[in-house]
């Protein structure tokens, strides 16, 4: 199989770098990786297996994984590779089938031999923690043991030490509003999960994440779920004890650092109804009722996601036009008014290290542009920071263009989409970087998809409903 002689190569080449390196590996009672390592995987093979839980729509999907890069934080930097040699002679087809096999059963005898007995178990934990998250739903069905890394207290303690740059971007589309579509930038490829356990005769649209974690809202705002998109982690959350059924807003928090010490959801409609879920206690309560100098109704701007900073969720409303806030530790609510720019249209938050962004359509007689804005603390006012290259603005003149935000966590999935147009790009706060986003396709299909809506997550493979 293809996944076990990647392994196998994998192996090898740890091997290789710690019999070069034994005596410093020696002195330690437990090794630690090396700053960087490159390894490099054996050509393709003719028979293609995929291990992964979802469907790419390209099936080189995961085979573009060329390089396996694990970092520690030492000192050195080490690349492995074949030294430079001239080309060999050609054999007869025979002779070279009967070498490659002979070359299989060596390398299967030196890996059971030399690797596994000394291989560290740390070690390979923490190897198996860096790979890409595509490539490890990949290689888990090589075993058990592989498999049952997801329920490792260890692993999961080396997978938090390997923070994810970017999120992932988890949409529905028109077409299939019933099956999500995942996108991972990093790749650039979308894959199409099957999360079995979500309602088949329900809609359900994304509408917060936290820790890993996906929360769901079926479309008559009655049942809430939550659940890991990458393992099918599945949780039904217990009946609201507030009976509103109008259009809510919805926010997600975790308890600390990860889902693993639990997180809390807070719904809140426009008269000022409002809960809040707890996992630890699995029950959802109202602390209290919105204060007097919090206007009502809050007129929430239900085109924007909450934004998440610590554990104070922020809501964007126009009437007045700012902010309605509340910190789920302290239980306190807060308005901000903050006048929005001129020309605004389509307008939702987004954050970025702690900072409280804006993103939106600036429309003027025939031209539109995609802004960007930061919130300035000290005067409560938005500070435009950056805006789409003009020669892609020049494709929306004279269209009537509409604006969704499918992430608002530091990268920015936006669709922007009209008549005679449909397209997908990504804004990184970070970089100030634009890039287009390839087509969501399905498996097997040539119909590109129209994206409903969205939401950003960051992948985790231990975060549990």
């Amino acid at each position: 199989m293809e996944g076990l002689a990647m392994l196998k190569y994998l192996i090898s080449q740890l091997h290789q770098l710690f019999h070069d390196s034994s005596s410093i590996l020696l002195q330690q009672q437990q090794p630690s990786l090396p700053t960087t390592i490159f390894l490099h995987p054996p050509p393709p093979t003719t028979t293609t297996t995929r291990w992964t839980s979802f469907d790419s729509e390209e099936d080189s999907s995961v085979d573009d994984c060329c390089d396996l890069v694990m970092a520690a934080g030492k000192s050195h930097s080490f690349r492995i590779s074949e030294p430079l040699k001239p080309p060999p002679a050609k054999k007869p087809r025979k002779d070279r089938s009967r070498g490659k096999s002979l070359g299989r059963s060596c390398s299967s005898e030196v890996m059971e031999q030399e690797i596994w007995k000394d291989f560290p178990e740390d070690l390979f934990e923490a190897v198996i923690a860096r790979l890409p998250i595509a490539a490890f739903f990949r290689f888990r069905s090589v075993c058990r043991q592989w498999d049952s890394l997801l329920a490792s207290q260890s692993f999961s303690q080396h997978c938090a030490q390997v923070p994810q740059e970017n999120p992932w971007f988890y949409t529905i589309t028109h077409e299939n509003v019933n099956s999500g579509a995942m996108y991972d930038p990093s790749l650039k490829k979308w894959h199409h999960p099957s999360i079995s356990p979500l309602p088949t005769k329900l809609i359900v649209l994304p509408v917060a994440s936290a820790g890993g974690l996906v929360c769901f809202l079926d479309i008559g705002h009655r049942n809430f779920y939550v659940c890991n998109p990458l393992t099918q982690s599945f949780k039904e959350l217990p009946a609201r004890s507030v009976k509103v059924w109008s259009r809510v807003a919805v926010g997600m928090t975790v308890n600390g650092n990860s889902a693993g010490s639990g997180y809390k959801i807070l719904w809140v409609g426009c008269n000022g109804e409002y809960e809040v879920y707890d996992s630890v206690k699995n029950s959802w309560n109202r602390p209290g009722n919105i204060p007097g100098s919090v206007k009502l109704p809050l007129s929430l701007n239900f085109r924007s996601q909450a934004v998440a900073i610590d554990s104070t969720l922020y809501f964007m409303r126009s009437d007045p036009e700012g902010v309605v806030s509340y910190d789920v530790a302290t239980r306190v609510w807060t308005q901000y008014i903050i006048p929005a720019p001129l020309h605004l249209t389509d307008h939702t938050l987004a954050e970025y290290d702690g900072q409280i962004m804006l993103v939106g359509l600036l429309t003027k007689n025939a031209a539109t542009c995609v802004c960007i804005w930061e919130l300035q603390k000290m005067t409560l006012l938005w500070k435009e920071v950056d805006r789409m290259p003009n020669i892609w603005c020049l494709d929306f003149y004279g269209k009537h263009v509409r604006m969704t935000c499918l992430g608002n966590k530091g990268l920015l999935m936006l669709s922007l989409r009209s008549k005679q147009m449909n397209r997908l790009v990504t804004y990184n706060i970070a970089r100030k970087e634009w890039l287009k986003v390839p087509g969501c396709v399905v498996p097997h299909g040539k119909k590109r998809q129209w994206i409903a809506c969205g939401t950003a997550f960051y992948p985790c493979l231990t975060a549990v409903a």
